[in-house]
């Protein structure tokens, strides 16, 4: 019976990544993953509550869904571009994932485009489960705009880190990108610095 059991789980698993990476997270759904694993969504949710936490475990990701949005809301907005930023790097720290980063090299604009991949997956998930979710709990006004412009850096970062190796970046370290990368994304976050252009109300 536990075999069984894990077998189903594995079954469903291999049957997500392979979705996930041809059409992208957002455009993945649980009827989907379910219909390619061959079983009924109701019993993919006897083993993962929503689309998010089966994602994060087919990407073998260092955090849960559920959790990790309260996590990096609770302690307010002052330090969250540091914890976004950690977020991200260590997500892309799963060896599948920096490999579909590094195949994107050197053309990785029309690389991205045409094989969205784990990495346009993981990119999708970031932004549409994290970034936008944690923007929307805060209130932050401009919320859409500041979220496609922290994904866009912090995915910016990624794929010149792990996928064009630019050099320091390739081999700074986690904390050395992290004082980097997080000023930005933190003003990015502040509620009390008008987006560039727009009119404040």
């Amino acid at each position: 019976m536990s075999e069984s059991s894990d077998d189903r789980r594995a079954a469903i698993e291999r049957a997500a990544r392979a979705v996930f990476e041809r059409r992208g997270y957002a455009a993945a759904t649980v009827r989907s993953i379910s219909s390619a694993a061959g079983v009924g969504p109701s019993v993919l949710a006897s083993y993962y509550r929503n689309k998010a936490e089966l994602f994060a475990a087919v990407m073998d990701l260092p955090f849960d869904p559920s959790s990790a949005i309260p996590r990096l809301v609770a302690p307010g907005l002052d330090g969250m571009g540091e914890r976004l930023v950690r977020l991200a790097l260590r997500a892309a720290e799963d060896e599948q994932v920096r490999s579909d980063v590094g195949s994107l090299a050197p053309g990785v604009p029309e690389a991205f485009n045409a094989t969205p991949g784990a990495v346009r997956a993981l990119w999708e998930f970031v932004s549409g489960e994290v970034i936008d979710q944690i923007l929307a709990r805060a209130g932050i006004p401009d919320a859409k705009m500041r979220g496609a412009l922290i994904t866009s850096f912090l995915g910016g970062v990624l794929v010149a880190r792990y996928a064009a190796h630019i050099e320091p970046l390739a081999s700074a370290s986690e904390d050395d990108v992290v004082a980097l990368v997080a000023p930005t994304i933190q003003s990015l976050l502040d509620p009390t610095k008008p987006l560039p252009g727009k009119t404040v109300r």
